[in-house]
């Protein structure tokens, strides 16, 4: 038993070391301003985002302008398809791109694509803004962990107490500015200052790049959005362009600024290179999808619970500490509620309990309930791709109802079954007499010899029914 802790041990230090590494890795972002730019190459570097921005995307691209830093490329183009993502892994991304010493697109291609929420702000910080047709870009209203309650009604505006002035520019100042006659805003406190702080960031990285900035902060507070042909008719974006070849093209001879110097930029003829993620990307991008999570969680739980109950049999002990270092590596960066996890584990455990317990399905219903609670809440958040998939947590809170439900009726007919152990299920078999006797002698039962007694003579070999147990003695009478 001490060798299998000591393994189980080792390998779970083994990989909390390993994922340690890659944490810090993941986490120590290059200083894109301070890095030497080579001479400038006839290369156009293609990052490809497709889908939820996370904090294995925002490493990936970060990397990818490292590398076009490095590699002295003329252009960074961010091919963009996403329904949003985390906030921090986003503005990861823009700081990245504000400090990029090489000009960079994004564009949100192919033909279907979307830059939803996150994406919205990542297009407007990027030197050039494209799109191709039959795309869209906009619904940037943040969105909290957990949700939002729905919002209490905006009260009536009180009566403006100076008459309306027809001075053109201080009407404009008068709606760029809130004054003490604004209504007060929808919602709680906290839900204010996360779409003020939202709109307030927008605006900059639209004033910035010199786009449309009131469509920005429309697309926070209302959730707008715009189509490729109206966004570049709104100035929200650049260019259009069908593909990459197209791109290049036309943003050939266009002036950006980059670090306050503007350049112009020279992209008709340049060589598309795509930057494939590092492993350590693709690792993270595995671990950190919560459907992946959620599995890891339920392997290493159920894995130390055979383990326990199995002392021994290793391979669960060990898989079990792996996979629950894992998941709760990736839970560090997901948004976790950690309510929903402590029901999880309570609904494993007195499933488990149900086996051992006669609780006649009491403690397995309440541990299917809350196994399924906790599944619900784990993920709490309504971020676009970082929730767990409804069909898993219904196959899993099945397979566990399934097996409850099995459990009851296989305890239901045992229940009803005779009794087939102990001096009760002796009784009604069949003995055979070792000799004759009249009241006391000795019977065969079982391959053994048992003294016996009976009311009725029995003779040698005659077989004889158990009537009753008497400590060592049977009662028979013959058949």
């Amino acid at each position: 038993m001490m060798a299998i802790s000591r393994k189980s041990a080792a390998g779970a230090l083994l990989v909390a070391a390993a994922l340690l590494m890659l944490g810090q890795r993941v986490l120590s972002a290059p200083d894109l301003a301070a890095m030497p730019l080579a001479p400038r190459s006839a290369t156009a570097i293609v990052i490809e985002l497709q889908d939820a921005i996370g904090p294995a995307t925002s490493h990936y691209v970060e990397r990818g302008l490292e590398k076009a830093a490095k590699d002295g490329a003329a252009l960074v183009v961010l091919q963009l398809d996403t329904p949003g993502g985390l906030d921090s892994s986003m503005r990861d991304i823009i700081s990245a791109i504000l400090a990029s010493p090489v000009p960079v697109a994004t564009y949100v291609a192919p033909s279907g694509s979307r830059a939803a929420s996150a994406g919205t702000y990542i297009l407007y910080a990027s030197h050039i803004a494209a799109m191709a047709p039959a795309t869209n870009v906009g619904a940037s209203t943040p969105v909290a962990i957990g949700g939002q309650p729905p919002a209490a009604p905006a009260p009536t505006p009180a009566p403006e107490s100076a008459p309306p002035t027809n001075d053109k520019d201080g009407a404009e100042a008068d709606a760029k500015s809130p004054t003490s006659t604004d209504p007060p805003q929808p919602g709680t406190a906290m839900e204010r200052k996360a779409i003020n702080d939202a709109v307030a960031y927008i605006r900059g990285l639209a004033e910035l790049r010199g786009r449309n900035a009131d469509w920005a902060e429309r697309s926070v507070r209302g959730g707008v959005s715009l189509s490729a042909q109206a966004a570049l008719e709104a100035d929200v974006i650049d260019v259009i362009a069908s593909d990459l070849a197209d791109l290049l093209q036309k943003i050939d001879g266009r002036k950006v600024s980059i670090n306050n110097v503007e350049t112009t930029l020279s992209t008709e003829n340049l060589v598309i290179e795509r930057v494939a993620p590092d492993w350590r990307t693709s690792v993270l991008s595995v671990l950190t999808n919560p459907t992946i999570a959620y599995g890891l969680l339920l392997i290493g739980l159920y894995g130390l619970l055979l383990e326990g109950y199995n002392p021994g049999s290793l391979v669960p002990g060990v898989v079990g500490a792996i996979a629950l270092i894992l998941a709760l590596y990736a839970f560090q960066i997901l948004d976790v509620n950690w309510a929903g996890l402590a029901l999880m584990g309570l609904g494993a455990a007195m499933i488990i309990a149900e086996f051992f317990v006669p609780s006649f399905g009491a403690l397995g219903i309440g541990g299917v309930v809350a196994f399924v609670v906790g599944s619900i809440i784990l993920f709490d958040s309504d971020v676009p791709g970082l929730d767990v998939a409804w069909p898993l947590i219904a196959a899993i809170a099945t397979a566990g109802a399934v097996g409850v439900a099995g459990l009851s009726w296989f305890a239901a007919c045992a229940f009803r079954r005779p009794v087939s152990s102990g001096t009760e299920s002796m009784v009604g078999t069949e003995a055979v007499a070792y000799e004759d006797f009249a009241e006391r002698g000795r019977v065969y039962f079982g391959g053994e010899l048992w003294n016996a007694h009976t009311s009725i003579a029995v003779k040698a070999q005659q077989r004889v029914r158990i009537t009753r147990v008497d400590g060592l003695t049977l009662w028979v009478e013959p058949l």
